[in-house]
């Protein structure tokens, strides 16, 4: 069993950075691929990043490629979300989601993960 729990989100104007970070629980973690999906008002949940289980692969949706970057620290048991030139349409509710069982390939479909963490909410102003 995992538990996550995001954090980072709040209120930001166009043109600025946030950091969320998603930390979890129990001995799994280090093997299983991350993701970060979100959802905004009336709009199906979005994929927005994937990373491996050793950090070695990531892949992005086009709307945020060369804008956000995932990573993770599997001594901590956290997985990162750095958001940068942030615009309005990336206002929304953030998610992170862990893929099981161990050492399963980077997905970018949210029926392929298992655990998901309760959401941060992003608010880019213009």
């Amino acid at each position: 069993q995992v538990q996550l729990v995001e954090s980072g989100g709040g209120l930001v104007q166009a043109g600025g950075s946030l950091r969320l970070s998603c930390v979890a629980s129990g001995r799994t973690f280090s093997t299983y691929a991350m993701g970060w999906f979100r959802q905004a008002p009336g709009k199906e949940r979005e994929f927005v990043a994937t990373i491996s289980w050793s950090g070695g692969r990531t892949y992005y949706a086009d709307s945020v490629k060369g804008r956000f970057t995932i990573s993770r620290d599997n001594a901590k048991k956290t997985v990162y979300l750095q958001m940068s030139s942030l615009k309005p349409e990336d206002t929304a509710v953030y998610y992170c989601a862990a893929r099981g069982p161990a050492y399963s390939s980077i997905s970018y479909y949210y029926y392929d993960y298992n655990y998901w963490g309760q959401g941060t909410q992003v608010t880019v102003s213009s």
